[in-house]
């Protein structure tokens, strides 16, 4: 199950939050920009890693900052009042550079064939383009399918924990390498899943 059905309940959660942070002074997109910056961090550091645990510790780590980020944006947003079609169109352009510099990041780190890493960058792109084409289309946005966002960020951020722990290949992959593995796998599965979805509400 994608982890993006449990929003509402996260929501519940993120909230409190969001009133704390807006009360800083903090805006939507700030929190955006800065979730931008986290991914370019992450995937710098993962890039420069070398098998280093400890980078690749600290990469995971900016991983889980950007969620945060991103997942605070919208919040924020919401809170203050102040929700817009701008705010949500940046957050959708930011969410996938994030993406891909997250993901090439890794695979540029040597912790996986780059022919993987394309096909994972493929598949996660086509999987958001498809959520939102769902919007664009009258059918409203779609967030189903097995490996959504949320979904491929805890499985970056556990496989970097992992490899903190045991730095070693696994049947040809480290724990980085296998996480792109299955998001090459599941996130072109998902676009098709999403494809499929759309096409019969059509």
């Amino acid at each position: 199950m994608s982890l993006d059905s449990l929003r509402p309940h996260a929501t519940s959660i993120l909230k409190p939050l969001a009133r704390i942070i807006s009360r800083a002074g903090a805006t939507p997109d700030a929190l955006s920009i800065l979730s931008l910056i986290f991914a370019a961090c992450a995937g710098l550091l993962y890039a420069l890693s070398d098998g280093d645990a400890a980078l690749t510790l600290a990469a995971g780590t900016m991983v889980l900052l950007n969620g945060f980020a991103d997942a605070m944006d919208g919040e924020v947003a919401r809170c203050l009042g102040t929700t817009c079609m701008r705010g949500d169109f940046l957050d959708h352009v930011i969410d996938r550079y994030a993406d891909v510099f997250i993901i090439c990041g890794i695979f540029f780190g040597g912790y996986v064939d780059w022919r993987i890493g394309v096909a994972a960058v493929v598949g996660t792109l086509l999987t958001s383009y498809l959520g939102t084409q769902a919007q664009a289309v009258g059918i409203g946005r779609h967030y189903g399918g097995i490996l959504g966002r949320a979904d491929r960020l805890v499985v970056i951020m556990l496989a970097s924990v992992l490899y903190s722990i045991h730095p070693y290949e696994i049947y040809g992959f480290t724990f980085p390498g296998w996480s792109l593995v299955l998001i090459a796998i599941a996130s072109n599965a998902t676009a098709l899943q999403r494809f499929v979805y759309i096409w019969r509400k059509l």
